[in-house]
């Protein structure tokens, strides 16, 4: 992630539809498979928004980030377990003494997923789970995702077969936003058509409104997951244990 970027997380992790939905996604996951008290480590911690919710919902919080500007904000808003890392490499964790990792849109980053798989899942104490978030479907693949540094995007089955690779099992595994496929392969077969002079890894923008309509997307696909697995859409999340 570039800093201009994570400038931008800071702006938009607040209030902005996506990452509310996925973070309210989360914590309902989170409070199902492996539910506080316990430690719960963060990879990836971005603006480090999500730690504290996790933090606030009763978790014992850490977190690793390879830019040292993210680790200077955790510090900043109070968060003071939070270490620059590089995920691929072992972490600096005890065996067995975390309850829950959390790789929210992460690993697509990382040239060797299986390795990050493996460490995560070397820290999980008995009862403990990762949740794991990443975009779906390598045919989406596009300039925005070399904008945001993506190796790779993702079917169910290729984040099932890497989970297998790090010797992990799924407990749960389903597609997530599906109510904005449409539009998204609508934007994607556009650009490809006539491409853009420039690729942001911004977010568009959206007014209020439909923020909160998305926002309302999302609450009904949450309840349907809680239920069955959503067929399609522009995320796959997985619940996985040793």
């Amino acid at each position: 992630m570039q800093a201009a970027h994570l400038d931008e997380l800071v702006e938009l992790e607040e209030s902005y539809w996506w990452h509310v939905a996925k973070r309210q996604l989360a914590l309902r996951l989170l409070q199902r498979y492996a539910p506080p008290p316990g430690r719960l480590v963060e990879g990836g911690i971005g603006s480090c928004r999500n730690l504290l919710e996790f933090r606030e919902a009763g978790y014992d919080v850490s977190g690793f980030d390879v830019m040292p500007e993210a680790v200077e904000l955790a510090h900043e808003r109070g968060l003071s377990d939070v270490r620059q890392h590089d995920l691929s490499q072992p972490w600096p964790l005890d065996a067995g003494s975390v309850r829950a990792v959390v790789l929210l849109d992460v690993i697509e980053h990382i040239e060797d997923p299986v390795r990050v798989l493996q460490n995560a899942g070397e820290t999980l104490a008995p009862g403990g789970c990762i949740l794991v978030t990443v975009p779906a479907y390598q045919w989406l693949f596009g300039r925005w995702d070399e904008a945001l540094g993506h190796f790779r995007r993702y079917t169910s089955g290729r984040l099932r077969a890497e989970a297998e690779q790090a010797g992990l099992k799924v407990k749960k595994l389903t597609y997530w936003n599906a109510f904005t496929l449409p539009a998204a392969i609508a934007v994607r077969t556009c650009q490809r058509i006539r491409p853009p002079q420039e690729t942001s890894a911004e977010f568009p923008r959206v007014s209020r409104i439909t923020n909160r309509m998305l926002l309302t997307c999302a609450d009904a696909e949450r309840w349907m997951i809680d239920r069955l697995p959503v067929p399609c859409g522009l995320s796959v999340v997985g619940v996985l244990c040793k």
